[in-house]
């Protein structure tokens, strides 16, 4: 084979296995929500 079937053939390879790799779930991290600070009315 010359060697440009070759490269062509090695990136179709590398190009196939990478389509059918698995793919990662993402993660979500979920942090609570701060409360809001209330109004006491110290400063009037």
């Amino acid at each position: 084979m010359s060697k440009t079937v070759r490269a062509v053939v090695a990136l179709s390879l590398v190009a196939f296995i990478a389509a059918c790799a698995k793919k990662e779930e993402p993660v979500y991290v979920t942090e609570p929500v701060p409360a809001e600070p209330v109004y006491t009315g110290k400063y009037k």
